[in-house]
């Protein structure tokens, strides 16, 4: 089984860091699961599951901030502090899902229409 990815990911439109340690569930498997059983991710952990156009919180015990992305890494649509046991809408428009620790979208001022780069945290001069 390949390792999953890691990527920093950057809102460009308001120069903010969304997290140096995001995690990539491209897989059937790994998209089904996402943060399911594991710990709460820390300031800087995520998850982006690609593709993806909707998130359930089912099973969970903790919150998150979901943007969904187009394909350009736009965010067309964000749920700050999604709780346990619900549910975003479907946003037949999202090619993916980023899951970020709840409070990540305030602290960055993340807002629908900014664009979001990422890149391999591995080649980034020593980020994890």
């Amino acid at each position: 089984m390949t390792p999953l990815s890691t990527l920093r990911i950057e809102n460009e439109t308001r120069g903010a860091l969304l997290g140096d340690r995001i995690r990539v569930a491209d897989g059937w498997w790994t998209r089904l699961r996402g943060l399911l059983g594991r710990p709460e991710p820390d300031e800087g952990e995520g998850l982006m599951i690609v593709p993806c156009r909707g998130v359930h919180m089912f099973g969970m015990s903790y919150p998150l901030d979901v943007l969904l992305l187009d394909d350009e890494g736009e965010v067309l649509e964000i749920y700050e502090s999604l709780e346990p046991w619900s549910r975003s809408g479907y946003h037949g428009d999202a090619r993916c899902a980023l899951e970020l620790p709840a409070g990540t979208v305030g602290a960055t001022g993340t807002a629908p229409g900014d664009r979001l780069s990422w890149r391999d945290a591995r080649n980034d001069g020593g980020a994890a």
